[in-house]
């Protein structure tokens, strides 16, 4: 059974749209290209959030911390994929890899989340409450990457009691298997819908705004 999303209580959330790895030229786009395109991901991302606006939906963007020298050095545990950036340099900041891709810089009246340091937009971030204290109850998580900072976002927002819609063609991973993990091994186990972007839109469009 498809969610029912009201204007006021949905919120479309948008984890690291940055241009590592959204955009040609990014430090992590070739390695999900692929796939991305297969999804036709950034027309989707941009149908999505378009949608999302026009109806009154708020987009909240959960960003990845952008790396700066010395993040994650004297780490005693850094995960592996902060080993990644900081040896790449992903998400760096002041740099043009760190900065909003262009088609999903924030807007008017979105609202922009403190910087995550792992792989959930919730750990260590004021997330939360920044849904909570505009009523929001259901979460259409979009983004990057589908099995490890969009997986972990939403299992944490499951656990917070939130709503938590994924988006099968509204993300992108390094490979196919990969994705299929995410969404028809993983997914089913804590989302409460996962839809394809036209579901999505079709459910947006007809969510209704409470008096």
């Amino acid at each position: 059974m498809n969610p029912t999303y009201t204007t006021h209580s949905t919120a479309v959330l948008f984890v690291d749209p940055y241009n590592d790895f959204l955009s040609e030229g990014g430090k992590v786009w070739p390695q999900v290209k692929a796939v991305a395109e297969d999804n036709r991901l950034l027309d989707n991302l941009l149908a999505i959030t378009t949608a999302a606006r026009a109806t009154g939906v708020r987009v909240f963007i959960a960003p990845h911390r952008r790396w700066e020298p010395g993040d994650y050095e004297d780490w005693t545990h850094p995960n592996p994929t902060q080993v990644e950036i900081m040896e790449r340099h992903s998400f760096a900041r002041g740099q043009w890899g760190g900065d909003w891709h262009p088609d999903f810089a924030p807007q008017p009246g979105d609202v922009v989340a403190k910087e995550h340091w792992g792989q959930s937009g919730f750990a260590n971030t004021d997330l939360d409450q920044q849904l909570r204290q505009r009523g929001i109850t259901h979460v259409i998580i979009v983004g990057l990457l589908a099995n490890t900072c969009i997986e972990s976002t939403a299992r944490y927002a499951m656990e917070l009691g939130y709503h938590v819609t994924l988006v099968s063609d509204g993300t992108a991973a390094f490979t196919p298997e990969l994705m299929r993990a995410a969404h028809e091994l993983n997914g089913p186990t804590y989302a409460h819908a996962i839809l394809a972007t036209n579901q999505v839109l079709e459910l947006l469009a007809n969510a209704p705004t409470p008096p």
